[in-house]
């Protein structure tokens, strides 16, 4: 079994679990402290809201790719690796965006759930207000998983079980800080978890471009009138090639299938892969490095971190 192909997913969601787990840990501690922790239920409603709508996103992303890969009517290929190269699309502008805005907003991240709440506490439908908020931040970080993993479909179902994993871990790490009061460095934690994961969008910046390469190719194969896109050197856009190591480094086998996880290696990589791997890293690299500044200054530590210490 591929185990590799569940380590980004594991990743991804371990990250943002413990994003969402730290808005939903604020909002019990806040409840707590208001005399208001009737309302848990609510909380405990928000999260499974959050979870369910993610999953049925899910199972339709993935019957719906399932249903263009079995699928013998024409251009159902064509659909289907056009669908998989918008989802990595999409999937790599929310996690970078997401990246980048959760760390400037770090510090500010307890104040804004707290006053969210201190809000939704004077409304005479208070329980909804805190079920809106917790769901909110569930879905959220649930559906850019959603969409990671449907952008790795055809990679099978190991993402999926990298995803419950890492669900699970921030599960974990949540009942650790929250309920058994264990420090942990979230700022490291975050920065670390940060590194990794915009290594993972790089790589899906390559994975994306193949599924659209793809595509015009089954445009060809399906509509002959198309074929003079693709030319005979195997790529329709993608240019030359710029390496062919599929019998030096496999990305199916060890070490090849650890890099195609983390790095977004791929066993044959063509020259606008290259370049847009290249252009992406150096931009969100130096934007996420910038962002990291103000935390790396000497200051009180983040909200979260701050909860965690009380």
């Amino acid at each position: 079994m591929d185990f590799a192909a569940a380590l980004p997913t594991f990743v991804v969601t371990l990250r943002e679990g413990v994003e969402a787990a730290l808005v939903v840990g604020i909002v019990l501690a806040y409840l707590k402290k208001a005399g208001q922790s009737q309302l848990n239920t609510w909380v405990w409603a928000g999260i499974a809201a959050g979870i369910g709508t993610s999953l049925l996103v899910g199972v339709l992303f993935s019957g719906l790719l399932s249903w263009l890969d079995t699928s013998s009517q024409d251009g159902a290929q064509v659909a289907k690796q056009l669908l998989e190269g918008t989802f990595g699309i999409v999937a790599i502008a929310l996690l970078s965006w997401m990246l980048v805005w959760m760390t400037q907003q770090a510090r500010a991240l307890k104040a804004e759930v707290e006053g969210t709440i201190a809000a939704a506490l004077q409304q005479e439908q208070a329980g909804w207000g805190v079920f809106g908020l917790v769901t909110i931040a569930v879905l959220r970080e649930g559906f850019e998983t959603v969409l990671f993993i449907a952008a790795k479909f055809q990679q099978g179902w190991m993402p999926t079980t990298g995803a419950i994993a890492g669900l699970v871990g921030a599960i974990c790490i949540g009942f650790l800080i929250f309920q058994m009061g264990i420090k942990i460095n979230l700022r490291l934690f975050f920065q670390v978890m940060g590194v990794l994961l915009l290594l993972i969008v790089s790589g899906l910046v390559v994975s994306a471009l193949r599924h659209f390469d793809a595509a015009a190719l089954a445009l060809t194969q399906t509509y002959p009138r198309f074929a003079n896109l693709c030319p005979v050197s195997g790529s329709c856009f993608l240019g030359p090639q710029v390496w062919d190591l599929s019998q030096i480094l496999p990305d199916k086998q060890f070490p090849g299938v650890i890099l195609k996880a983390f790095f977004g290696y791929t066993q044959r990589l063509y020259l606008v892969q290259a370049i847009a791997y290249v252009t992406f890293l150096s931009i969100m690299g130096t934007t996420y490095l910038r962002s990291l500044q103000p935390s790396l200054e000497p200051a009180s530590p983040t909200p979260a971190t701050d909860l965690v210490k009380r």
